[in-house]
C-alpha cells in the first residue's frame, strides 16, 4: 500500500529507542523525512547514519523549558506535515506510594511539555491547511494498570486535550490521534514487571508471563507492529479518522469500546 508520505516531513520526539524508534525508522523507509528529537546523541548518530539525508536531529529534552522553542528553530521554514508526540513516562507507584513530588514532576514528563508543543505546531498545521497529530500514550487511558497511577491520571488529561484539539481543527485538514499502547516489548514494560514482581515476591520470569497473559492472545506487542498503526494515521490516508483514542493492546481492554 502506497501510504503517500515520500518526500513529506514528520517530527518524532523520543525517537532513539522504542516506539519513537520504530515510526521514524518505517516513516523513512516509506520515503518521508524526520526531524528526530531525543537526548542522547550518540544513538542520534546511529539512526543518521543508517539514514543519511533522510534524517535530521536535534539533542534535547523534551521537558526543559526552552526545548519547544528549540524544536521550532530546528524545522525553521520547513513545512510539516505531521508529528509523532511521545517520551518516557513516571516511575511505577501505586497511589500511597506517590508524593506530591511525584505529581508535580509526572505533570511536567507527560503533559505540559505536549500542551506547549501543541500550541506551537497547531498554528503551523493550520497556516498550511494540513497536519497529522499523532499522541503516544497508555491504555490505561481505557483501563487502569496496576501500578501506573501517575501515567493513568496525567496521560487521561493529554487524552482530553487531544480531542478538544481534533474538534477546535477538524475544518482545517488537520487530524489529532491517540495510540494506545498496551503491554509491548520495549524496556518501558520492564519496569512494570520489576515492580510486580517486587510487590508479589515472584520471580520476574514468572511477573512477565502474567503480563503475557493479560494480553488474552498470550504475548506482548512488538513496537513495529504499533508503529504500522502510527505511520498509517500520519499519512493522508487517515483522513476520515480524527480525536480518536486507539488502544493496541492484544485484547487486554475488557471493556466494549476498548
Amino acid at each position: 500500500m502506497n501510504l503517500n508520505i515520500e518526500n513529506q516531513n514528520f517530527i518524532v520526539t523520543g525517537v532513539t529507542s522504542g516506539f519513537g524508534r520504530a515510526v521514524a525508522e518505517l516513516l523513512m523507509q516509506e520515503g518521508a523525512n524526520v526531524f528526530g528529537v531525543a537526548r542522547r546523541e550518540e544513538m542520534l548518530s546511529e539512526i543518521k547514519f543508517k539514514f543519511d539525508s533522510r534524517f535530521k536531529y536535534l539533542v534535547a529534552d523534551v521537558m526543559e523549558d526552552d526545548a519547544i522553542d528549540k524544536i521550532m528553530d530546528f524545522i525553521g521554514a520547513t513545512s510539516i506535515q505531521g508529528v509523532f508526540v511521545n517520551a518516557g513516562g513516571p516511575p511505577a507507584k501505586s497511589f500511597l506510594e506517590t508524593t506530591i513530588e511525584d505529581w508535580d514532576l509526572s505533570y511536567n514528563k507527560l503533559l505540559r511539555w505536549k500542551v506547549e508543543f501543541a500550541q506551537n505546531i497547531v498554528p503551523h498545521f493550520i497556516n498550511n491547511k494540513y497536519g497529522r497529530m499523532v499522541f503516544l500514550e497508555s491504555s490505561s487511558v481505557k483501563q487502569p494498570i496496576e501500578n501506573l497511577v501517575l501515567s493513568t491520571s496525567l496521560r487521561m488529561s493529554v487524552v482530553g486535550m487531544a480531542k478538544t484539539i481534533s474538534q477546535e481543527v477538524a475544518d482545517k485538514g488537520i487530524t489529532v490521534n491517540v495510540i494506545a499502547p498496551g503491554s509491548h516489548n520495549t524496556s518501558a514494560i520492564e519496569r512494570l514487571i520489576s515492580k510486580k514482581s517486587e510487590k508479589e515476591g515472584i520471580s520476574f520470569e514468572k511477573a512477565k508471563a502474567l503480563f503475557e497473559q493479560n494480553t488474552k492472545l498470550g504475548f506482548m506487542g512488538d513496537s513495529n507492529d504499533l508503529a504500522t498503526m502510527a505511520v498509517w494515521l500520519l499519512s493522508p490516508l487517515s483522513k476520515f479518522i480524527t480525536g480518536q483514542t486507539i488502544s493496541i493492546a492484544g485484547g487486554a481492554i475488557n471493556g466494549v469500546f476498548g
